[in-house]
């Protein structure tokens, strides 16, 4: 999948989930949005790395104590 299919997927589910909502209003949908898409996006880097943050990190892009952090939120080892 690329960029653009991913966008229109994560559009579509957006539109859906407006509709879902039947006129009551939105809330917090950018932490749901994320903690959606983070979780499961950090336990895949850390199948991949086998478990090595420093890697993790890298492949992610973040700084290693960012990483910990996350992990320690979403309770990933």
């Amino acid at each position: 999948m690329n960029k653009s299919e991913l966008a229109k997927s994560v559009k579509s589910s957006l539109d859906q989930y407006f509709k879902d909502l039947d006129g009551e209003p939105p809330h917090a949908l950018y932490e749901m949005v994320l903690a959606c898409v983070e979780k499961p996006l950090l336990e895949y880097t850390m199948q991949y790395v086998n478990g090595n943050q420093s890697k993790a990190a890298e492949v992610l892009g973040l700084n290693r104590n960012t990483l910990r952090k996350k992990l320690q939120i979403y309770k990933i080892d």
